[in-house]
């Protein structure tokens, strides 16, 4: 079975940017929170403990990790 050149796909150049992009987004996000770690230690153990998971799991909303993927696959912001 061989390849059909008609279907012969350049690879984009977005996906490499796009990673790139994810990788920078979680470390300013990682160094948004590590900041806040002073803030945050001298809070009880047990305050420390939900405002890092929230914080793990709020970045998802925050940054645009969805328009980016999408931007990544099409080479438009959002999907139409």
């Amino acid at each position: 079975m061989s390849i059909d050149p008609r279907h012969y796909h350049q690879p984009s150049w977005r996906k490499p940017v796009g990673m790139f992009a994810i990788v920078g987004l979680i470390a300013l996000w990682a160094v948004l929170v590590g900041s806040l770690s002073g803030l945050i230690g001298a809070l009880p153990m047990w305050a420390q403990a939900p405002i890092y998971v929230v914080l793990g799991i709020v970045w998802i909303w925050v940054l645009p990790l969805r328009r980016l993927l999408a931007w990544m696959e099409t080479g438009r912001w959002r999907r139409g």
